[in-house]
């Protein structure tokens, strides 16, 4: 789908506060196989841009401006019960589609994708 008349879209997965790496267990296998799945189908529409996971929150670090210095904070940014835990960077025709895109990573997540569009140039 690159270039022509698209848009592209962050698709951002949330977690509920640490969540585990461990992919050993039959529900995370589940889901890892319908994430694969679901990032086959991004490919073969030409819809990829780019995706990652992330590591839990508890390896943030936050960079603060303070006067004329820059502090680093060990933890994340924001004290909320949830947090990104991976994203997709996507191209689409429209919002329309982007929605269905982020409905459907919903699905294969089974939990929270937020959608917001890139600024463009």
């Amino acid at each position: 789908m690159r270039g022509g008349n698209v848009a592209q879209f962050m698709l951002s997965v949330w977690h509920d506060d640490d969540y585990e790496l461990d992919f050993s267990g039959p529900d995370a296998q589940r889901r890892v196989a319908q994430v694969e799945r679901y990032n086959a189908d991004l490919i073969g529409a030409g819809a990829l841009v780019f995706a990652a996971g992330l590591h839990p929150r508890s390896t943030a670090e936050v960079m603060r401006p303070e006067g004329s210095d820059v502090v680093a904070t060990l933890g994340p940014f924001s004290p909320s019960r949830e947090h990104i835990g991976g994203f997709w960077i996507i191209e689409a025709a429209g919002i329309d589609d982007a929605r269905e895109w982020a409905r459907r990573g919903a699905a294969a997540c089974e939990g929270p994708v937020e959608l917001r569009p890139l600024q463009s140039e």
